[in-house]
């Protein structure tokens, strides 16, 4: 068998199941797939989020260095932002559960290798280990773009228009909860066995997430004897259902809302990666945290995540009346004002846990209307990995340039002091709060953009 019969979308079924069991069996198979690739693609994010609980332990060592951890976090980045680009339109042609689950798969293998690796890092040379993990961490990037294309389109598959906002905030809840179990689960791993036993177990999580897609997951209604999801909830076929994929996908690059949208979720990107991948070591060097208690602060942060994607869908459907400009401006606002409080006020652990929580769940609610609900709005069902991989590429060259920016400019404004360490943190938290008002600056000013109807 070919990669590409391998891969390409599901033929419909021969077999079809009897009109008077359709309901059942089309929210039985519905429900299974959705549980399955928001349950698989949060543990897509353990074996993403491993290296952020593993950084201090690998600076205090003298493994790696801050800007190494940089480029190493940002060879994932780039690599992911292709991936996502190219991945997006692939995925819009294939078997959704066997292109997902691969992906997750040789993502869980990245992590055990570097794992294996790192049990003889005293035996290898530094600069064979960086490049190492460079290249490991290169790989899993790629593999990580298999895994929010496919999880979208689940969505547009199995999912009518009306349930699809309030179904894909759930889902985009899933990097919150892999930030969750990562910075809980890991951390507590890290301490006890060391950052060797963070990426092994991050691997253990990869492995029964693709596990979970393969029993879960159906690629479309029709492989499985079912009506397609138009004859099933009564919507009517537009002129874009009748076109071709390939047209379709052009038509998106030529929309100017989807590239406004995608500059807007390229600074959403660097707040969020910024948090999520310094956070830790900023709250150890700047307020003095020990590595438990600074995971911890994070960790309950992504619980307000899960709660502001979830919340996005209701929030713009039912309260702003189908409006998603508005809630962006004000979950702008607010993120933007505790990313300020967490990062020049200051306090002990409870208030930090509140900073990062109110950034956690207004950034949550940002992301998940901007980077998904907008973009998925205004290109056709047929189309959507081709709009989220444009999203995705800009986001994700974003994110990798934040995180070698952050990296040096952690390092470059870091002094001794009596063979001690001093953190400067100042001109890194500058970049990142600047970046955060561009986030929701961006779709005040190009609104009617973003509403423009494909053509």
């Amino acid at each position: 068998m070919s990669l590409y019969s391998y891969f390409r979308i599901s033929k419909p079924s021969a077999e079809k199941v009897p009109q008077e069991k359709v309901g059942t069996v089309y929210k039985s198979l519905r429900n299974r797939t959705f549980w399955g690739v928001t349950i698989a693609y949060s543990l897509y994010y353990v074996c993403r989020m491993s290296i952020n609980v593993v950084k201090q332990p690998l600076i205090d060592e003298g493994i790696l260095s801050a800007g190494q951890l940089g480029l190493i976090g940002s060879a994932l980045l780039f690599v992911y932002a292709i991936g996502k680009f190219m991945n997006g339109f692939i995925a819009d042609y294939c078997n959704i559960r066997r292109f997902m689950a691969t992906g997750l798969f040789i993502s869980a293998l990245m992590n055990l290798i570097m794992g294996a690796l790192g049990l003889f890092s005293s035996m290898i040379p530094i600069v064979v280990v960086f490049v190492s993990f460079a290249v490991l961490w290169g790989i899993n990037g790629w593999m990580q773009s298999m895994g929010s294309g496919p999880g979208v389109i689940s969505l547009s598959r199995w999912f009518s228009r009306s349930k699809r906002g309030t179904y894909y905030s759930i889902f985009s809840s899933s990097p919150y909860i892999g930030e969750f179990i990562s910075y809980n689960i890991l951390a507590v791993v890290v301490a006890w066995l060391g950052w060797q036993a963070g990426f092994i177990v991050a691997a253990l999580a990869g492995l029964a997430g693709a596990a979970i897609i393969l029993l879960f997951v159906s690629d479309t209604p029709e492989s499985k004897g079912l009506p397609s999801i138009q004859e099933i909830s009564g919507e009517e076929l537009t002129k874009e259902d009748k076109m071709a994929t390939k047209d379709l996908q052009k038509m998106v690059l030529k929309h100017p809302g989807i590239w406004v949208i995608a500059l807007s979720s390229a600074f959403i990107y660097i707040t969020k990666y910024a948090v999520a991948g310094w956070g830790v070591l900023f709250l150890q060097k700047a307020r003095g945290f020990e590595l438990a208690e600074a995971s911890q602060v994070i960790a309950f942060s992504a619980v307000f995540g899960i709660l502001g994607t979830v919340l996005a869908g209701w929030l713009s459907d039912r309260l702003f009346k189908g409006d998603r400009v508005k809630p962006a401006v004000l979950s702008g606002i607010i993120s933007t004002s505790s990313l300020i409080l967490f990062l020049f006020v200051g306090g002990g652990f409870i208030l930090n846990i509140f900073y990062v929580s109110l950034f956690s769940l207004s950034v949550g609610v940002l992301y998940c209307i901007v980077a998904g609900l907008m973009a998925v709005d205004i290109v056709p069902r047929k189309a959507t990995g081709a709009a989220l991989g444009v999203v995705g590429i800009s986001s994700y060259v974003a994110a990798g340039l934040q995180d070698i920016t952050s990296g040096y400019l952690i390092q470059g404004f870091t002094t001794q002091v009596e063979g001690v360490d001093i953190y400067d943190f100042g001109p890194v938290s500058w970049f990142w709060v600047i970046a955060a008002v561009a986030s929701f600056m961006l779709p005040v000013l190009n609104w009617k953009k973003m509403t423009k109807k494909i053509n």
